[in-house]
C-alpha cells in the first residue's frame, strides 16, 4: 500500500491519475449495482459487508424502507478503518485512496437511486452476472490500481492483523474476505450464495492482473541443445528476436552447456520448436508463460510508470 507522496497539483499526471480513479470508480459502481448487489452475492470487502446490511435492513429504517444503501454503509465503514489504519500502520493511505472509495460510494447510491427498481439485477442468470460483474468490478479496480491508490477496506483489516500475527498479507486478505463471504451464507442461508462470491471473487482478480499487467501472449523459453549455435542465428535472424546466454553444466555428464533464454510470442514458439526438431530432436526445451515482459524490443519500464 502507497506511502503518502506530495503530487504536483493539475500536471498531466494529477489529471490521468484522477481519471482512472474517477472511472474506476464508475464502472465499479456499476459492477455492483447492476450484476452483484441484486443477487446478494458477497464477494468480501466492505461492500460485501454493506450488501449483507442491506438485505438485513430491508423494512427497518421508514426513509430506508429497501434498506440501508449499499454505498453509504461502505462509507461508513471505510472511514473509520482508514483512520485505524492511518493510527496503527501510519500515514499509508493517500488522498486518493479516500477519493477513490468516497466516489465509489457515491457513484453506487446515485445509479441505485435512479433506477426504478434500483434492486433489480440487470440479467436474470446468476453465473453470467457473476462473470460480467466479476470482470466489470476487476477492471475497475485496476483503473484504481493504475493510480497508486487502494480499495482500502478489508485490505486495511488484513494489515492490522498482520502486524500483531506476523502472518502473510496475502493470506489474510483471502482470510478475511472469505470471512466476509461466510457471513453472507449466514445473514441469507443459501449455499449458492459463496459458492458464487468466490467464483466473482477469483474473477475479479483475475482482471485486476490483466488490467495492470495487460494479456501477454509472449512466452519464456530456456532452450539447452548442442545446435545452439543455428537456433541463435534463427532466433536473430530470422524471427529478429534477442536472447540471453545462460552457461550452465549437465547434472549426470557433468558437461559444460550453453542454454539460450528468449522470449517469443506464441506463433513464434511454434516457428522455434519445428526448427529445433529438424536439427537437434535431443533438445531440452523449458516452455514457460509470462505475465509482463519490460525491456528493450517489449514495453518500455518508463512508459509503463508514466502511463
Amino acid at each position: 500500500m502507497a506511502f503518502l507522496q506530495k503530487e504536483k497539483l493539475f500536471t498531466l499526471k494529477w489529471f490521468r491519475d484522477y481519471s482512472y480513479i474517477t472511472l474506476g470508480a464508475f464502472i465499479l459502481a456499476v459492477g455492483f449495482v447492476y450484476f452483484i448487489s441484486p443477487h446478494k452475492i458477497v464477494p468480501g470487502g466492505v461492500y460485501g459487508i454493506a450488501i449483507v446490511v442491506h438485505y438485513l435492513t430491508q423494512g427497518l429504517f421508514s426513509f430506508w424502507p429497501d434498506g440501508i444503501p449499499i454505498g453509504l454503509f461502505g462509507l461508513i465503514l471505510n472511514i473509520p478503518l482508514t483512520i485505524a489504519g492511518i493510527k496503527i500502520l501510519g500515514p499509508r493511505f493517500g488522498v486518493k485512496t479516500v477519493v477513490g472509495f468516497v466516489l465509489s460510494s457515491v457513484f453506487m447510491d446515485l445509479i441505485t437511486y435512479l433506477r426504478e427498481d434500483g434492486d433489480a439485477p440487470l440479467v436474470p442468470d446468476v453465473l453470467l452476472s457473476c462473470v460480467f460483474g466479476g470482470v466489470l468490478i476487476g477492471f475497475a479496480l485496476g483503473l484504481i490500481f493504475k493510480s497508486r491508490a487502494t480499495s482500502g477496506g478489508s485490505d486495511i483489516i488484513a494489515m492490522i492483523i498482520a502486524k500483531y500475527t506476523g502472518m502473510q498479507l496475502g493470506q489474510l486478505m483471502i482470510y478475511v474476505d472469505s470471512a466476509i463471504v461466510l457471513l453472507g451464507l449466514a445473514a441469507f442461508q443459501d449455499w449458492q450464495i459463496p459458492l458464487y462470491s468466490w467464483l466473482v471473487i477469483y474473477i475479479t482478480g483475475k482482471a485486476i492482473d490483466i488490467t495492470l499487467e495487460g494479456a501477454d501472449y509472449n512466452k519464456a523459453l530456456f532452450i539447452i541443445s548442442d545446435k545452439h549455435e543455428e537456433i541463435k542465428e534463427k532466433l536473430l535472424i530470422d524471427l529478429e528476436r534477442g536472447g540471453t546466454y545462460l552457461q550452465g553444466r549437465g547434472m549426470f555428464t557433468g558437461e559444460d552447456k550453453q542454454i539460450i533464454y528468449t522470449v517469443v510470442s506464441r506463433r513464434e514458439v511454434a516457428i522455434l520448436e519445428q526448427f529445433i526438431s529438424q536439427i537437434d530432436p535431443d533438445a531440452f526445451i523449458t516452455i514457460m508463460d509470462t505475465r509482463e515482459i519490460l525491456g528493450e524490443g517489449f514495453q518500455s519500464l518508463k512508459i509503463k510508470l508514466d502511463s
